[in-house]
C-alpha cells in the first residue's frame, strides 16, 4: 500500500530532520575525522557507508525489528558494546597503519574505499541508538490512525527522507573536513606521522567512551 503522507508532513519532517542531524554527534565527528585524516574521497566513502546503516534501521523500524532491540536490553547492549569494540580497533589501526615511503613524512598506506565504506556501515549499524531515534521520531510524523502496512509504508516514506536529508548535510561536513584537512596537513607532516595519529584515534576512543557510558534502551 502506497504512503497516504502529504507533501507537507514529508516537508515539515525533513525540516526537523535536518535540524537533529545537522546536530555534530558521533557519525558527524566520525566523518569530519575521516576526511580530515585521509582526504574527501574517504569522508565522502564513510558518508555513503554511515548512512547505508541509517537506511537499514530505518527498514528494521518499519519492520518491527528496532522495537525488538529497544525492548531488550541484552540486545541493545551487546550491539552497543560491539560498537565500542570497533571504535577501539579503528584506533588501534590507526595508531599502527603502516606508512607508504620512507621518504614521505605525510604519506601513509592507501586507505582502501571498500574498507572504508564497511567502517563507515559498522560504525553505524553497531549503534543501536539510531533504533532509538528513529523510534522516538518518526511517530510524531505519521498519518493518525495510520495501522498496519500503511503506517509501515509512512515509516518506510520517512526514513527514505532521513536518509536524504543525512546525506546531503554529511556531505557537505566531509568536504569541509577533507578542506581544513588539506590545509593542515602539510603543517601537521612537518612534526611528525604521530602529530596526525595520536589525535584521529584519541577522537575514536571518545567516541567509544561516549558510546560506553550514554544511554541505555532501558
Amino acid at each position: 500500500m502506497s504512503t497516504i503522507l502529504e507533501p507537507h508532513q514529508l516537508l515539515a519532517f525533513a525540516a526537523a530532520s535536518a535540524v537533529l542531524v545537522g546536530m555534530p554527534g558521533p557519525n558527524i565527528v566520525y566523518i569530519i575525522t575521516r576526511s580530515m585524516a585521509h582526504g574527501v574521497r574517504t569522508g565522502v566513502v564513510s558518508v555513503l557507508g554511515v548512512e547505508t546503516g541509517t537506511a537499514v534501521y530505518a527498514i528494521a523500524t518499519a519492520l518491527g525489528l528496532s522495537a525488538l532491540i529497544a525492548a531488550s536490553p541484552l540486545a541493545f547492549n551487546v550491539i552497543r558494546y560491539l560498537g565500542v569494540g570497533y571504535l577501539v580497533y579503528l584506533a588501534i589501526r590507526e595508531l599502527t597503519r603502516r606508512r607508504h615511503g620512507a621518504d614521505s613524512p605525510g604519506d601513509e598506506q592507501p586507505v582502501r574505499p571498500r574498507r572504508v565504506y564497511v567502517d563507515g556501515l559498522l560504525m553505524n549499524l553497531l549503534n543501536p541508538k539510531v533504533a532509538l531515534f528513529f523510534l522516538a521520531f518518526l511517530p510524531q510524523f505519521l498519518t493518525p490512525g495510520a495501522t498496519g502496512s500503511a503506517a509501515q509504508a509512512e515509516v518506510l516514506a520517512l526514513g527514505v527522507v532521513t536518509v536524504v536529508v543525512a546525506l546531503v548535510i554529511d556531505l557537505g561536513y566531509a568536504v569541509a573536513g577533507g578542506l581544513v584537512g588539506r590545509a593542515l596537513r602539510d603543517r601537521v607532516s612537518r612534526g611528525g606521522d604521530w602529530k596526525r595519529r595520536l589525535p584521529v584515534a584519541g577522537i575514536y576512543l571518545a567516541i567509544a567512551a561516549a558510546a560506553a557510558t550514554t544511554g541505555s534502551s532501558a
